[in-house]
């Protein structure tokens, strides 16, 4: 059985794929399948998921914590 990081129904995007080298600082990557430029959140037809491209959602803290939930 195989280990499954996320969900099976992953939109295909140039963000998480596996020929797309990510530039910093903006929205763009390149691609080294078609060797173009593409738009992070588009995607082709050569699209091939890469798991460790994801990067995982931040938690979301309320804020409302007491001296009792700090305690054992």
């Amino acid at each position: 059985m195989a280990l499954k990081l996320f969900k099976s129904n992953i939109e295909p995007q140039c963000a998480y794929c596996e020929y797309a080298e990510i530039t910093e600082g903006t929205d763009v990557a390149v691609c080294r399948k078609i060797g173009g430029i593409m738009q992070l959140y588009s995607k082709c037809k050569k699209f091939k998921y890469d798991p460790l491209k994801r990067q995982p959602r931040a938690p979301v803290f309320n804020g409302d914590f007491s001296k009792e939930d700090f305690e054992i």
